[in-house]
């Protein structure tokens, strides 16, 4: 009885096995089936690289702690966003100066931030040394006292502890906690600035990143003696926001690392450097190491929006026969019809009397006997110095060209003397004087241009003009009479060129 009860068993145990092995084949076999059915279909493609990717990522993130994104981050990740909903451009608004003055310059050096600065538009701060009087009717930035440097190491023998307090002039304009700033501008007491071009070669940069924005010396030197990768301070600089703010959050401790160090600036830089963040170039600040005139200089200007001259005290001034403040009031005159193209060369030729013309609008035009090239009056001849006051061509960190020797080819100069607006032309108009000095016997049979006491340059507005591809201005002259010039300055019409 119980051996026929175990057979019995048995049996049901083998069908039960039985059938459980055929259905379990059966659904392989379904599986196997459908696999084939679908192998080139895409949803099953996407689903098992999807599945693959979430597997993989799941890996490295038991693999790996994660990171919370750093805030420079996030705010580039909502930049677009902002863009999108209307976020307004750069403005005046969002750029706080900060400036370098000392009281033993300041009754001096005053009169140049006068010159540039916007009261009620602006905001930004000097930063002195030692209290001073202010009259209530200049129309100054905030003056404030810089905080004590005394703890601080300084061991260039060369150089100026000053230069501790200095570079301590980022930190201490972000420590007002002013608001909706996008940027902080550093220039010294004897910069003078285009703050109409300040706004416009800062906003083609993303405020929400690491911006630390300037420009070398002219001395090819002095960028040895420092460095290439320094933004050097007299010609300004710029930095973003939240830039600053991680500068000055470190700068103190990177204060005391560098003692041996000259300067505020190379110190600045010296701290981008353990930041990581590079210099970008924007070569329309001017730190102008260089003795002398500056026409060479200016009259050539590079194709860049100019935003900054300094040390204008070393210089010459810029107009002759005036003074230094004088000279720039009647070139700021000038710009404010046209504050984007300030010094922009332009280059024409009277083919007539074999003329070849250059224009740095709202400065100067030079009229010279003879064709010289574009490329000849592109490059700046060399009526200045170099900082150690040499006449050594090879000292500068661009191209130059000696002041001519040829009695023939001295250039006459004429000086901005005023500009007007003319509403109904909607057409600036610039009247330019003759420098008054002797020239050499020319016995080229070329007509001279003494005869010429004036120049007249027509131009329109052109506010827009470094939101397109960055040209040279083209000019053309005008029917003129025997001692006025009339020339057309403007944007090159199709197929214009400077050809001789």
């Amino acid at each position: 009885m119980t051996s026929a009860s175990s057979q019995r068993g048995l049996s049901n145990l083998r069908r039960t096995v039985t059938w459980l092995f055929i259905t379990l084949l059966i659904i392989y076999l379904l599986y196997s089936f459908n696999l084939i059915l679908n192998k080139d279909s895409p949803e099953c493609t996407n689903s098992l690289s999807s599945s693959s990717e979430l597997s993989t990522k799941e890996s490295i993130s038991t693999t790996f702690p994660q990171t919370p994104p750093s805030e420079n981050l996030k705010n580039s990740t909502s930049l677009s966003v902002k863009e999108n909903t209307g976020e307004p451009e750069t403005g005046l608004k969002h750029i706080v100066f900060g400036i370098a003055a000392s009281t033993n310059l300041w009754d001096k050096r005053k009169e140049y931030i006068k010159l540039w600065w916007r009261p009620g538009e602006m905001r930004g701060v000097v930063w002195l040394d030692k209290n001073v009087t202010i009259k209530k009717n200049e129309d100054l930035p905030e003056i404030r006292i810089s905080e004590n440097t005394t703890k601080f190491l300084y061991t260039n023998r060369q150089g100026n502890r000053s230069a501790l307090r200095i570079s301590r002039v980022v930190s201490e304009t972000i420590r007002l906690g002013l608001k909706n700033v996008r940027w902080f501008v550093m220039g010294d007491d004897d910069t003078v600035f285009n703050v109409d071009n300040v706004v416009r070669v800062l906003s083609k940069y993303d405020h929400n990143q690491y911006y630390y924005i300037g420009s070398s010396s002219e001395s090819h030197i002095q960028n040895i003696f420092f460095s290439y990768a320094m933004a050097y301070g007299g010609g300004g600089f710029a930095i973003s926001y939240p830039l600053a703010k991680e500068l000055e959050k470190i700068q103190d401790r990177c204060l005391q690392r560098y003692p041996g160090l000259y300067g505020s600036d190379d110190r600045i830089q010296a701290c981008m450097a353990e930041l990581g963040v590079p210099l970008t170039r924007e070569p329309g600040f001017h730190q102008y190491d260089v003795y002398g005139n500056l026409l060479g200089l200016l009259g050539a200007h590079p194709v860049t929006p100019l935003v900054s001259i300094h040390h204008l005290d070393v210089v010459d001034p810029i107009i002759p026969r005036m003074s230094r403040i004088d000279g720039l009031q009647r070139v700021f005159e000038s710009m404010k019809y046209d504050t984007a193209s300030i010094m922009q060369q332009s280059i024409c030729y009277d083919k007539q009397k074999y003329w070849s013309i250059s224009v740095s609008w709202g400065y100067v035009v030079q009229i010279t006997r003879g064709n010289i090239s574009p490329r000849e009056l592109e490059m700046p001849t060399r009526t200045f110095l170099n900082w150690y006051k040499r006449a050594d061509y090879t000292a500068y960190a661009f191209n130059t060209r000696p002041v001519t020797k040829h009695p023939c080819q001295k250039p006459f100069v004429y000086y901005i003397s005023a500009a007007k607006y003319d509403r109904s032309k909607n057409q600036i108009v610039g009247i330019y004087h003759r420098h008054r000095e002797s020239y050499p016997y020319c016995r080229w049979k070329i007509e001279s241009p003494e005869s010429i006491d004036a120049i007249v340059v027509l131009k329109k507005p052109d506010d827009n003009r470094w939101q397109k591809a960055a040209r040279r201005d083209c000019c053309e002259v005008l029917p003129s009479n025997n001692s006025y010039l009339y020339i057309w300055v403007g944007n090159c019409r199709a197929g214009e060129t400077s050809e001789m």
